[in-house]
């Protein structure tokens, strides 16, 4: 199944650093952040996974639930997290997967659904494409999606940035500019007419181009 923002993030049962849980249950009526690594003790997820710890505290705010995946055991992630918190100083409290068997990369289009085998002998290299970030919503929906190269360090402020204008966007029908950050104007989407602005907007707003109108951010 190809997956696209709008598509149903796919449902599993698997087994994680904190016990097992059934996706869609453990998300609940949360946002969730499910972002994937090629292999537990590599130095670039070894960064990624401490600093989204330190951020676990904004997502809470937010009604957003962190899950990590990394293609090797539970075991094997539950000794890595120890050299996770040590280089961040943070200590990872989100659960990691332990997808030994392939079946969530499977699942979320990050390997080949034909792909054999198990994690036992696998490098970081034969898992390359385990490096994407999907924003799921409380109704089980693709938000967002990122995929990066095993060489570049993901920006999880801009993953949290992202969410913020996913969750106003939804919540006010509003739309986000380039380079939004909380609390800047934002814009009135097309398919709403300038009568329906008027009674929705009765302060009125700013009007850059007829297609582009601008008001601040609403509360």
């Amino acid at each position: 199944m190809t997956l696209s923002i709008g598509s149903t993030a796919p449902d599993f049962t698997a087994n994680t650093t904190q016990g097992e849980i059934s996706f869609h249950d453990w998300i609940g009526d949360n946002y969730a952040i499910l972002f994937s690594h090629p292999k537990a003790f590599t130095p670039v997820c070894t960064t990624e996974l401490g600093y989204m710890a330190g951020l676990g505290g904004e997502f809470a705010k937010r009604d957003t639930k962190i899950l990590a995946l990394s293609v090797d055991s539970v075991e094997d992630n539950a000794n890595w997290s120890p050299d996770i918190e040590e280089v961040s100083g943070n200590k990872v409290d989100y659960p990691i997967i332990g997808d030994s068997d392939l079946n969530v990369a499977k699942l979320y289009n990050m390997l080949p659904a034909d792909e054999s085998g198990s994690a036992e002998g696998r490098t970081a290299a034969n898992n390359a494409t385990v490096r994407t970030v999907y924003i799921i919503g409380p109704d089980k929906k693709i938000r967002a999606m990122l995929l990066y190269p095993m060489s570049s360090g993901r920006n999880f402020d801009e993953v949290l940035r992202l969410l913020d204008s996913i969750r106003l966007t939804e919540s006010k029908g509003v739309v986000t500019p380039v380079n939004w950050q909380e609390g800047d104007d934002v814009i009135i989407p097309p398919t709403v007419s300038d009568e329906d602005a008027k009674a929705k907007y009765p302060s009125g707003w700013k009007t850059v181009k007829p297609y582009l109108r601008k008001i601040p951010q609403p509360v």
